[in-house]
């Protein structure tokens, strides 16, 4: 069994074929997590996963994207951003439903705010933003102590200062903990989430880039495996939507890069999503 331990069916990319996705995901043996980035996705999350006894959950949680509104368009990602206020109350009462496994995504992106406005940003205004991305993930990340979920983070361009705050807040809420998710970056980065009790996950961003040699040095016990879909679809379905029945690519060449079976890889990182999502 393998599970999809970060999904986005809940966007429109699947809104013809939802269930079909879903199926077949399920008759191949993999779970997933259908991961919320703004309210609505939250709720969708939750409403979707609730349609299914087994094998499909939730995460709920605002994205640091949209806290503000600007246009993303990337490869593989192209989608208009709605400024969102976090609203705490709202955000715990969905995320005390039964069928939510997590917290997220939550975290900091100072990519798309680097890399994308420049022009449109000053630097008083950058500061202002990574200052609320700073807040607003505290904030939710308090608010999954109250539930006792742990969280899903994203991070780009933030290791920095991402780790400093889980750093601190770790000496108040020794406890806490969740993944790192789509990490794209060293090992050096890595073993210090692992110090912080976090552990990594891998998408088919492994299967077509380069520089990934270092997973053969992590303990069995830190990572998962997951597909971000629709986006990073892996190798060999690459320029095609992406979708949860695809992980076993990613489990594969990370079997591949640690010398050892798909079978193992499937066995540890199924492991480790039932242990960190409480999982049955």
């Amino acid at each position: 069994m393998l599970i999809d331990t970060h999904s986005h069916l809940n966007f429109s990319a699947y809104s013809n074929d939802r269930d079909s996705v879903i199926r077949r995901a399920l008759e191949n043996n993999t779970q997933l997590i259908i991961v919320g980035s703004q309210i609505t996705t939250s709720e969708r999350a939750v409403k979707i996963a609730n349609q299914y006894e087994k094998g499909v959950y939730a995460a709920v949680g605002l994205h640091p994207i949209h806290l503000q509104e600007f246009h993303i368009d990337e490869n593989e990602i192209k989608f208009n951003s709605r400024a969102e206020k976090f609203n705490y109350d709202k955000y715990k009462k969905l995320a005390q439903d039964k069928k939510v496994a997590a917290i997220g995504e939550i975290g900091l992106d100072y990519f798309h705010l680097k890399n994308r406005h420049k022009e449109e940003v000053s630097d008083e205004r950058e500061r202002e933003i990574k200052k609320e991305q700073r807040e607003v993930f505290i904030q939710q990340f308090k608010m999954a102590q109250d539930v006792n979920l742990p969280m899903i983070i994203h991070c780009r361009d933030a290791h920095e200062d991402l780790i400093e705050i889980l750093r601190r807040l770790k000496s108040d809420y020794p406890r806490a903990s969740g993944v790192i998710h789509c990490f794209n970056k060293d090992l050096e980065t890595a073993r210090k989430y692992f110090d912080l009790d976090f552990l990594i996950s891998f998408t088919g961003l492994v299967t077509f880039l380069k520089g990934y040699e270092w997973i053969k040095e992590i303990p069995d016990d830190k990572f998962m495996v997951e597909t971000d879909c629709p986006y990073l679809t892996p190798i060999p379905h690459r320029g095609e939507r992406n979708e949860p029945v695809y992980v076993k690519y990613i489990a594969q060449k990370i079997a591949e890069i640690r010398g050892v079976s798909v079978e193992k890889i499937a066995e540890i990182t199924t492991q480790n999503a039932k242990g960190l999502f409480k999982l049955p």
